[in-house]
């Protein structure tokens, strides 16, 4: 992919990086947070150590996947950006939808087609020197998931065999535009700006669903979406309740 190209494509105000291959790109502009001046797009054709949430690996594959990240600054200080993962799979699904890829969201940072993970949303913070927060938000996206590839992830995963026809780099800068508006409005409004939206996409709404935490559960209901800080609703036997993001699972109860 052509890093100018991209820009040129894409709306200004951000700069966009195209490398061959890195480790992972997340950890690459966290790196670099420290000299940052602006919003910056950063793009492997190939990463080798992709990272999710909670320290998993993202596997992916140069040939059928999209691995990039973004860095943002925010002003304030990191607890302004609760409910970002959940606002920037919200831009995803939107992106997606006009693209003609149907997508549905599971809580706080998956974007599923047909109940597969199609995308992984990875959102890390430095401080800023001058009291803002940067916000690198990683984004793995699989564009075609072949065999061997999903029989090393373990699990079942999706591909989106249209986005894997398309001009590479069209659809990065239609990405990042959709990307760019959605963490502009974030940080005029938060994450209450984009609730309704992630509530109408939510994979498992009225489902009987457990949060397991180190491998225990936690909570058990009925998954009612989020709120406007980005919470997880449960209608428990013991009432409704809030669950906060962080080193927790959701998953369909069998």
């Amino acid at each position: 992919m052509n890093a100018e190209r991209i820009a040129a494509l894409a709306g200004p105000g951000v700069a966009v990086e195209v490398v061959a291959e890195t480790g992972s790109t997340n950890a690459d502009l966290l790196a670099r947070a420290a000299q940052q001046c602006g919003p910056l797009l950063l793009v492997a054709e190939h990463q080798s150590a992709g990272r999710g949430r909670a320290g998993r690996s993202w596997l992916s594959s140069s040939e059928g996947s999209l691995t990039f990240s973004l860095a943002w600054r925010f002003d304030g200080g990191p607890h302004r950006l609760s409910g970002l993962p959940l606002a920037v799979g919200v831009a995803l699904g939107d992106a997606l939808g006009l693209l003609g890829v149907q997508v549905a969201l599971k809580w706080p940072n998956d974007v599923l087609k047909d109940g597969a993970k199609l995308a992984g949303i990875l959102v890390e913070t430095r401080c800023a020197a001058d009291g803002g927060t940067w916000a690198v938000i990683g984004i793995g996206l699989n564009l075609a998931m072949p065999d061997d590839l999903e029989a090393r992830i373990g699990r079942s995963a999706a591909g989106a065999p249209w986005l894997a026809r398309m001009d590479r780099e069209v659809l990065m800068a239609k990405l990042l535009d959709a990307l760019s508006a959605a963490l502009h409005l974030f940080a005029r409004s938060g994450f209450g700006a984009f609730c309704a939206r992630w509530n109408l996409r939510h994979a498992w709404q009225g489902e009987t669903v457990t949060v397991i935490d180190n491998g225990a559960v936690v909570q058990e209901g009925l998954a009612a979406g989020v709120d406007d800080a980005g919470r997880l609703l449960l209608d428990t036997a013991a009432g409704r309740v809030a669950v906060l993001a962080g080193d927790v699972s959701l998953r369909v109860k069998t």
